[in-house]
């Protein structure tokens, strides 16, 4: 039987994507939170090992180490078969949606949050609104892509691309944002499926 260790940290919406897949998917997994106010050199072993960049979500999967949310997610829906991993097309699909995710909404959302409730020093002057006019076109380009009332991204049937996607999307109060209908309701539509749990709420969280 396959062995899943999954490491990670509650205010990390990197971190979150991959569990949220996980838990939904009914995947078997142990977890640890990692405190990430601890210096990088000072996080316990063996995640100081074998993450690569010292950053979470760490997944060992059968002595195997994954690192970067995404590149977590493409190696679960291959390995799963399942959400995207059903054959290449869906799988090239769920590739566009994560590259995007990485440089558009979880990009801007990631930093209007941390700007806002972990460091708004280092966010003063023109770089909050900066981050926010970004948010703004992503938000939009998100609600014209659930325009045609498909219930999820690729289609009516839930994949990586939405977990990947929605990772920072449960703090709208943090990050001082607030959502247009379609993208509202696919958020619900994430939150009704079995295993979906708020970050706060997972297993091992210690919200600062």
């Amino acid at each position: 039987m396959a062995t899943f260790q999954l490491y990670g940290n509650c205010e990390s919406g990197h971190s979150y994507k991959v569990k949220l897949a996980m838990e939904v998917a009914g995947v078997p997994h142990s977890y640890t939170e990692i405190d990430l106010k601890l210096d990088r050199k000072d996080r316990p072993e063996p995640f100081r090992t074998l993450a690569k960049y010292g950053e979470v979500p760490l997944l060992v999967h059968d002595g195997q180490a994954y690192v970067q949310s995404n590149a977590i997610l493409l190696h679960l829906a291959e390995y799963l078969k399942a959400y995207g991993g059903e054959s290449q097309q869906r799988l090239d699909r769920v590739r566009e949606w994560l590259f995007w995710e990485a440089n558009r909404i979880g990009f801007s959302m990631a930093h209007l949050r941390f700007g806002q409730k972990f460091d708004p020093a280092a966010y003063a002057g023109s770089v909050l609104p900066w981050f926010r006019n970004r948010f703004d076109s992503d938000i939009t380009r998100l609600e014209e892509e659930l325009s045609d009332g498909r219930r999820f991204l690729l289609d009516d049937q839930v994949s990586m691309a939405d977990f990947s996607i929605c990772g920072y999307m449960y703090w709208p109060e943090q990050a001082n944002v607030s959502y247009p209908p379609k993208v509202h309701a696919w958020l619900d539509r994430i939150a009704a499926l079995p295993g979906w749990r708020h970050p706060y709420q997972m297993e091992g969280a210690m919200p600062w």
